[in-house]
Formats: C-alpha cells, structure tokens, sequence
C-alpha cells in the first residue's frame, strides 16, 4: 500500500470518527432558583417528637429577623417564629409536635419569610395527630375554664392556683425525661405588661428554665421539658383570676 493512500486512508478515519468529551453536571443551587430554602428534618411526625426546621437565604439583611408559622391542615395557624439569621445566611430552629393547637391529623403548612414578602417560600410535612388528654377543671364564678395538657415521660399529679404568687402549681409523677405541654386560657392566668403579651416564668423544683409557647388571643400553650425526678412544675404570670381553689 503507497503512503499516500494510507494518509487518505486515515484521514477518512479521522473524519468519520465522533469525538466524545465527557460533560460534568454542575450540581444546581437551589437559591438559583427561590430567594430563601425552608426544609424538615423528618417528612413525618408523632405527637411529642421534635421537628427541626432549617434553610438559607441568598440575602443578610442586617436587623431583619425570618418569620416561622406552621399552619395545620385547614389553615389555622399553630405556631410562630422569629429568628436570627446567621451570618453564614443559615438558619435553624426546633418546635414540638402536638398540644393543644395540634389536634388534627394530617398535611401541616411550615411558611418561612424574611423581609418583604419576595423573600418567601414554604414545605410541608405530615403529623399523625395528638392524643391531648383532658386535664383538670376548675370553677370559677360559674365558668368552668378548661386546662389541656399532654405529657410524656410520667403523669400530672395535679393542679393547683398560688393566687398571690400568680402562679400554677404542676405536681408530676416522672418515669423518664420527657415533656409537659399545657394549655393555659388567658381568663385563668396571664402574663402582660402594659397590654402587651410579656413571657411566663416557669420553675421546675425552683429552678428556673427555658421553654417553647404558642399564643393565641384565648390561650397560650407552654411545652416544658423536664428531667427525670421532677416533682413540681411551677408557671407564674402577671394575673391570675381571683377567688379559686385546687384545679381537680
């Protein structure tokens, strides 16, 4: 074979072959596409559990807080949220599943904003529904005020009002760590100063400690985690309706 019918030669080669070149996918941001990303730890919840909420924002915007509601399957709102954003732009925060706002089962709604409403987005999870018992009753001028709570880890002894103290009295029973959440109406007891909302004081053992709240315009709901071996929760407000006895 000449030379140069093998140059043709490979040159046909050359022109009919197709050249590959492998090509990389760029793995998307997903603050591409949303000013502000909003997940859950879990995609579904048991009454009690922890739920963890996080995300990131593609903006800081200097004392501009995010808004967090969770909003339950027909669209009452649940729970609300300001936070900090980070300086990273992250953010995190935890709420409990259940109480007395948590009643029904099913798509619950968390909405996230910071800023202007251009810098929202939302996601949702499923929570089973809560099994609240009854708690106690106590009556007042002939209105009975209802007192819900739910509580894992032991069992409420009892209820009791400290009217000059302006607190609840919560005699527990614990097996293990767990969690109180009650429902307080605001015509039993509340805490406000000069109209406005203040926070409760909760004590356990004497011991001051922190805890979640949900508010209402007719009641707040408390979740109080205790440790194992707590014998007495103590919640104090501001007011307290006069001229009542033991909740039993």
């Amino acid at each position: 074979m000449s030379t140069r019918f093998k140059g043709f030669a490979l040159l046909a080669i050359l022109a009919g072959a197709v050249v590959t070149i492998p090509a990389f996918a760029q793995q998307e941001n997903p603050l591409d596409t949303v000013p502000i990303t909003v997940t859950t730890d879990k995609e579904s919840y048991a009454d009690g559990e922890t739920i963890v909420i996080s995300g990131e924002s593609k903006d800081f915007i200097s004392g501009v807080q995010i808004s967090i509601v969770v909003l339950n399957p027909i669209g009452n709102r649940v729970t609300i949220q300001q936070l900090d954003l980070e300086t990273d732009k992250t953010y995190s925060t935890s709420i409990t599943a259940g109480g007395g706002l948590w009643k029904a089962a099913g798509t619950y709604t968390v909405k996230v904003q910071y800023g202007s409403d251009n810098r929202s987005n939302e996601t949702t999870f499923e929570f089973g529904g809560s099994s609240t018992d009854q708690g106690k009753k106590v009556h007042v001028e002939g209105t009975e005020f209802d007192v819900s709570y739910s509580i894992t880890g032991g069992r409420v002894l009892g209820i009791t009002a400290d009217v000059e103290a302006k607190s609840l009295l919560v005699s527990i029973d614990t097996t293990s760590d767990g969690t109180l959440i009650i429902t307080l109406p605001r015509g039993l007891i509340d805490a406000k100063i000069n109209g406005e909302d203040d926070s409760f004081f909760v004590l356990i053992d004497g011991e001051e400690v922190e805890f979640e709240e949900d508010i209402t315009s007719e009641d707040r709901t408390l979740t109080i985690h205790f440790q194992d071996g707590a014998e007495e929760i103590e919640i104090i407000g501001t007011w307290i309706i006069p001229e009542f006895g033991a909740i039993a």
